[in-house]
């Protein structure tokens, strides 16, 4: 059997991983870090990604998912290290599973305390468990109030085996330059904080806390308390309004390539793809690239989104012209007097940015990897 040519695939750079998790140690000196590989590890592929994150030298000391199912997954791999279950459960079927399988489980409601206790009542729990206690401190998504807060530190304190990190979210990290983001930032760790010093004053005890995802890790030193979970910043991705993971110096982990297939030449006047969304305003080299929405490939990016043309002599950056098929994307060549049928193009990664790639898609770079679909092979190296 013949085995046929690649037409996309997902090169991933575990020493780009590495070198973005060497970033998080050296900005959190004194925290210990949870690497968020939820989704598939941001579309990276898991099993690769949480191997290269426990082998690193950084601080590692466990790994951070949203759902059950992945936790499932993770802990399948045998790899040995706490994990922690950041969407927590949602009834005491999952509540036993979770305690079963030792995850780390986040609390992020009071049903989920009263089902803890309930389960504590039939069962004591004979070794240590660690649950994470969620304040909402403005976000409004998970997360409890103070009262609930308080009322939920009290119980799990006084049952024996109970570890406890306090933790809350931040939604407006992303631009500290904007005034508004920085008020209301401030809010979210004014609670935060005095929340810190009721439990403090009341039972003469520290709390162990966490606060920044990627955001706060880059932006707000203030954060970085007794642990901290980097997310999407370790696929060299940033998490920041104004800056892309080139400016912030990361390391892109996915370099998305195909290659052209086909090289037509459109003369002025004509249109491109479905629908004609870009007419040629002269006679234009058209290069038919073997990537789409299928693959991933966001459908939404406009006319004008730039991709690399690797020819055999040089690397050269051009737009997409036309929609965005399922399975092609079509690119002027215009002046690119050397290239050939199967040269390679990079849709992001070295050298073009994913982040400056969504921007043109009216998205995020999160959504760009966690949308590679499976049909596209994922190569490590």
């Amino acid at each position: 059997m013949v085995e046929s040519t690649k037409r996309v695939w997902a090169t991933i750079d575990s020493s780009a991983f590495r070198k973005n998790l060497a970033t998080v140690s050296r900005l959190c000196p004194n925290s210990r870090i949870f690497p968020v590989v939820k989704s598939n590890a941001y579309g990276h592929g898991v099993e690769k990604t949480a191997k290269a994150a426990l082998d690193s030298s950084s601080n590692v000391v466990g790994l951070a998912v949203a759902t059950i199912q992945e936790a499932i997954e993770l802990r399948n791999l045998k790899l040995g290290q706490p994990i922690l279950l950041m969407n927590g459960f949602v009834n005491k079927e999952e509540l036993s599973l979770c305690i079963k399988l030792k995850f780390e489980i986040v609390l992020h409601a009071y049903y989920q305390v009263e089902l803890v206790m309930e389960l504590i009542r039939k069962e004591p729990i004979d070794s240590k468990i660690r649950f994470w206690v969620k304040m909402n401190s403005g976000m409004n998504r998970l997360g409890m109030l103070a009262d609930d807060c308080q009322k939920t530190l009290a119980i799990l304190k006084s049952v024996p085996n109970i570890e406890i990190v306090f933790m809350t979210h931040l939604a407006y990290a992303d631009n500290m330059d904007s005034p508004e983001s920085r008020s209301f930032t401030d809010k979210q760790l004014g609670r935060f904080t005095k929340f810190e010093e009721i439990f403090q004053q009341e039972f003469d005890e520290i709390l162990e806390t966490s606060i920044a995802a990627s955001a706060g890790i880059l932006t707000l030193p203030e954060t970085h308390r007794d642990y901290v979970r980097p997310g999407v910043m370790l696929y060299g991705s940033s998490p920041l309004a104004k800056r892309n993971g080139e400016d912030l110096g990361l390391h892109p982990v996915m370099n998305l390539s195909s290659r052209l297939i086909s090289i037509n030449k459109v003369k002025a006047g004509e249109g491109i793809g479905y629908n004609a969304t870009y007419v040629c305003e002269k006679d234009t080299k058209v290069g038919t690239v073997s990537v789409g929405y299928g693959d991933g490939y966001p459908r939404s990016a406009r006319n004008g989104t730039p991709v690399l043309v690797k020819t055999s002599s040089k690397v050269f950056r051009t737009k997409i012209i036309g929609r965005v098929s399922m399975d092609m994307i079509t690119v002027d060549l215009t002046g690119i007097d050397n290239v050939q049928i199967n040269d390679e193009v990079l849709l992001w990664g070295e050298g073009l940015s994913a982040d400056e790639v969504a921007a043109h898609a009216d998205t995020i770079a999160y959504e760009l990897f966690c949308k590679v679909t499976k049909r596209v092979p994922r190569i490590y190296v």
